[in-house]
């Protein structure tokens, strides 16, 4: 619980789909499970550090009262102990192994959603950029652990993953609205909280997610029918976001939600399988 092991493992997933999108990337099993624990490691640590940092506003909200430190089944010097060995160990493990471009990714990853993303979460609704850029961050990585490099590829991978997470993060932040409030919490993009102009950037951003999903085949690295799995993906994804800004309920807000948590794996699968 104090790594979030279902948020750490969608990270992993994604890093290690960046690795094999690589040109001449092969399933080493090795390589593969030494990303796997270097990325778990890393993740696992800022996830530890951001419930340690929050871990009094964490006792407010009904979703995180049962957390480690929240519950105080944990102690703070424990949490920070683990973080430590966490961090220090998956970023040596991901520079030795791989590259130190990797580890750097990383280390860059780690601090700015635990130092920086965390924090500014109660100050303004900036945090959610801020907080798209760790968050995007872990394909890019496995693509630098193929490749050593940070080309217009990795660019690529990082930009349709920075793109989703905005309507990622507001439909959660839409249907825990009332418990992100007790803790000091505000992420939604509009001042006005749940209202239509917040609903209106979920369109947007799923409108430009679609653009930008689409630069792979645009530069000819997958073939058409992983391209129209892949729009039609961003089609779907646009529709849940449109249906959402006509009613702008709790129950619109928890189905776009649940259909971010679909679309990744399925587009980043069809990228995959359209490289192959």
């Amino acid at each position: 619980m104090l790594t979030k092991f279902r948020l750490s493992f969608l990270v992993v997933f994604s890093a290690v789909i960046g690795f094999l999108f690589a040109d001449g990337a092969t399933f080493n099993w090795l390589a593969i499970y030494m990303l796997t624990l270097g990325g778990a490691l890393v993740t696992g640590a800022s996830n530890a550090i951001n419930q340690i940092i929050e871990r009094d506003i964490d006792k407010l909200m009904s979703r995180t009262q049962n957390r480690p430190l929240a519950a105080e089944r944990m102690s703070v010097l424990e949490a920070i102990l683990a973080a430590g060995v966490f961090g220090v160990s998956g970023i040596i493990l991901l520079t030795t192994y791989f590259n130190p471009t990797a580890g750097v990714l990383a280390a860059i990853s780690l601090i700015s959603y635990a130092f920086i993303y965390t924090p500014l979460k109660r100050v303004n609704a900036i945090a959610v950029f801020v907080g798209a850029i760790p968050g995007a961050l872990p394909p890019m990585i496995g693509y630098v652990c193929a490749t050593g490099k940070i080309d217009f590829v990795a660019v690529m991978l990082f930009s349709i993953q920075f793109v989703w997470q905005f309507p990622h993060f507001w439909s959660i932040a839409w249907v825990q609205y009332q418990d992100y409030l007790k803790a000091g919490i505000m992420l939604l993009p509009s001042a006005g909280g749940k209202n239509k102009a917040s609903a209106m950037q979920n369109v947007v951003y799923c409108a430009l997610l679609i653009v930008v999903s689409m630069v792979p085949y645009m530069l000819q690295l997958i073939g058409f029918w992983s391209n129209l799995v892949i729009v039609l993906a961003g089609v779907v994804f646009l529709a849940m976001a449109w249906k959402h800004l006509a009613k702008c309920e709790d129950k619109t807000a928890r189905a776009l939600m649940f259909g971010s948590f679909l679309y990744l794996p399925v587009v980043q699968l069809a990228l995959l399988i359209g490289k192959i």
